[in-house]
């Protein structure tokens, strides 16, 4: 098994031509990687293309909501703004005070 492969786990994330995305799934029998792109899209990608892609690891993203396809009334939790919503913080922080 080529190395590359051997160091890829699912939930890894990688980057390619200023694109992000995680490794969902390898399928060493078919030779394909599942990867998800950051709006939520799913690809199968080819083991020869993945060499192409010359992807490398990087950090996951901050905000998940690009995966999620939320709008931002949406991202309030029993009255608690989450990360995508900085006014709410903001206005959450004041009011406590």
């Amino acid at each position: 098994m080529a190395q590359w492969l051997q160091e890829m786990n699912p939930g890894d994330w990688y980057e390619s031509a200023g694109n992000t995305f995680e490794i969902v799934g390898v399928d060493v029998a078919s030779e394909i990687v599942l990867v998800q792109h950051f709006d939520g899209a799913l690809e199968e990608v080819e083991f020869d293309a993945w060499i192409e892609l010359e992807a490398v690891p990087c950090a996951a993203p901050e905000d998940y909501s690009g995966a999620l396809d939320l709008d931002t009334e949406d991202r309030v939790i029993d009255g608690i703004a989450t990360a995508g919503d900085d006014d709410a913080f903001k206005r959450l922080y004041i009011d406590s005070r």
